[in-house]
C-alpha cells in the first residue's frame, strides 16, 4: 500500500485591535501552528499599530492551509506586513490554501502591506481575502504576485493558482474578484491577460469618495520598468490600481509612491515604511 501523502501544516492566527488610552493596542491574539506576531511595534508615536506576521517555515507546499482573522474594534488604526516574500512551493497534487477574514469597525483604518508572493511553477494555490468593511471605516491593501522564478530562469509553466477578493459593506458588496491561472495558459502572453509579464500587482483602497485631482497626481507616478503596464480607475467608495511588469522590486516602488500620495488622504498621515523592509 502507498504510503499516504503528508497532510501539511494547519496554521490559524485571530488578532483583535481595540483602543486603549488614545491608542490601538492588540487587544487579543490567539494562534495555532506556524503563524503568528511577536508584539505591537509604535514606530510612527501612539497611532498606528504596527503588526509584523509571521510564518516561520518560510514557503508554503501541498496541503498547506493558513488562515488569518482580524478583527478592528472601533477607532483602530492599524498596519500589518510581513518580514519577507511568501513562497508558494511546486507541490506534488496537493493543494495549498490561504484564508484572510478581516473585519473593521467604525471609524478605523487597516492597511495590509505584504512583501511579494511567489507561485514556484507547479505551484496548486488558492488564496482567498474577504474584507468587511464598516461604512465609515478604510481600507488599503495591495498584493503582488510573482508568477515563476524568473531569476533562476524559471516560468509558470505547470500548476494552478485561484484568487478570490471580496470587500463587503453594509450597503452591500464593493468588490468582487475572481481569478484562475493555469500553468503555460494562453493568459500569460496574451494581450488581454497577463501579456507575457509574470509580475501582477493589484492596489486597493475602500472608504474613499473619488479625488479627481489626486487621482491625476497618483497616475502622473512614473514607472521604473519601461515595458510595465499600470491603471488606476476610482470608483464610488474604491480606488483600484493593476501593474503588469518583469520586476517585483518595480511594482512595490510603484505602489509605495502611489501609499505616499493617498496616506495623508485616507489616514491624516505622511507614509513611514515599516523598519522591516529595509531588513
Amino acid at each position: 500500500m502507498d504510503e499516504a501523502a503528508p497532510a501539511g501544516w494547519h496554521a490559524q492566527l485571530d488578532l483583535r485591535f481595540g483602543q486603549q488610552e488614545g491608542h490601538t493596542v492588540l487587544a487579543g491574539r490567539r494562534h495555532s501552528g506556524p503563524l503568528r506576531v511577536q508584539k505591537a511595534l509604535y514606530p510612527e508615536g501612539p497611532e498606528p499599530c504596527h503588526v509584523i506576521v509571521l510564518h516561520p517555515p518560510a514557503g508554503i507546499v501541498g496541503g498547506d492551509e493558513l488562515a488569518l482573522d482580524l478583527q478592528l474594534e472601533p477607532a483602530s488604526q492599524v498596519c500589518i506586513t510581513t518580514p519577507g516574500a511568501a513562497k508558494w512551493y511546486g507541490s506534488a497534487g496537493a493543494t495549498a490554501r490561504q484564508r484572510i477574514d478581516i473585519v473593521i469597525a467604525e471609524d478605523c483604518v487597516l492597511e495590509w502591506l505584504p512583501q511579494e508572493t511567489l507561485i514556484y511553477d507547479g505551484a496548486l494555490a488558492q488564496l482567498h481575502t474577504r474584507v468587511q468593511l464598516h461604512d465609515t471605516a478604510r481600507y488599503f491593501g495591495w498584493e503582488v504576485l510573482c508568477l515563476g522564478r524568473r531569476a533562476s530562469g524559471e516560468s509558470f509553466a505547470r500548476g494552478l493558482l485561484e484568487l478570490q477578493t471580496r470587500i463587503d459593506t453594509p450597503a452591500g458588496p464593493l468588490w468582487f474578484e475572481r481569478g484562475r491561472i493555469a500553468g503555460g495558459d494562453s493568459l500569460l502572453s496574451s494581450r488581454v491577460g497577463l501579456a507575457g509579464r509574470p509580475v501582477c500587482a493589484t492596489l486597493l483602497m475602500a472608504g474613499m469618495a473619488p479625488d479627481v485631482p489626486l487621482l491625476e497626481s497618483c497616475r502622473a507616478i512614473p514607472l521604473a520598468e519601461s515595458a510595465a503596464l499600470s491603471g488606476l480607475s476610482w470608483m464610488p467608495q474604491l480606488l483600484v490600481g493593476r501593474y503588469l511588469g518583469h520586476s517585483a522590486e518595480a511594482a512595490r516602488a510603484w505602489m509605495f509612491a502611489l501609499w505616499q500620495q493617498l496616506r495623508p488622504r485616507y489616514a491624516g498621515r505622511a507614509a513611514h515604511a515599516p523598519r522591516i523592509w529595509k531588513t
